[in-house]
């Protein structure tokens, strides 16, 4: 990971009776990043029932692949995720300009910020 690096884990919560809808919605979110940002390195949402609520972990290439998501594929579904959940809160892990910081305070996503402070990434065994 190098450290331009970002990562986004995130919570949205679903309305009452829209868990369904929201995995739904998501798994459309995921197939359009795989297909159309290159800066999107990984895509991972798990549903949780007992809280219903979809989790989820983005992984990008840098700070501008963030921003492009937040332009194109997040932009375009946002508004049928707002109307069957309530997101939050954002963590997002790693470099993002001050722009970019108030861009997530307009969509009100209970963003979170910090910057890499310590750790590694072990070599996948063969």
């Amino acid at each position: 990971m190098d450290s331009n690096h970002v990562t986004v884990v995130y919570k949205w919560t679903a309305q009452p009776g829209k868990l369904d809808e929201l995995a739904s919605i998501y798994a459309d979110v995921t197939n359009a990043m795989e297909q159309n940002e290159p800066g999107a390195e990984a895509v991972h949402g798990y549903v949780s029932e007992a809280d219903t609520a979809l989790y989820g972990r983005d992984e990008f290439t840098d700070a501008g692949a963030v921003g492009f998501h937040l332009g194109t594929t997040a932009g375009a579904h946002f508004p049928a995720l707002r109307a069957s959940a309530t997101p939050g809160p954002f963590f997002v892990m790693g470099p993002v300009p001050d722009e970019m910081k108030a861009a997530t305070e307009q969509m009100q996503l209970g963003a979170e910020f910090s910057t890499h402070s310590a750790g590694f990434d072990r070599e996948a065994v063969q």
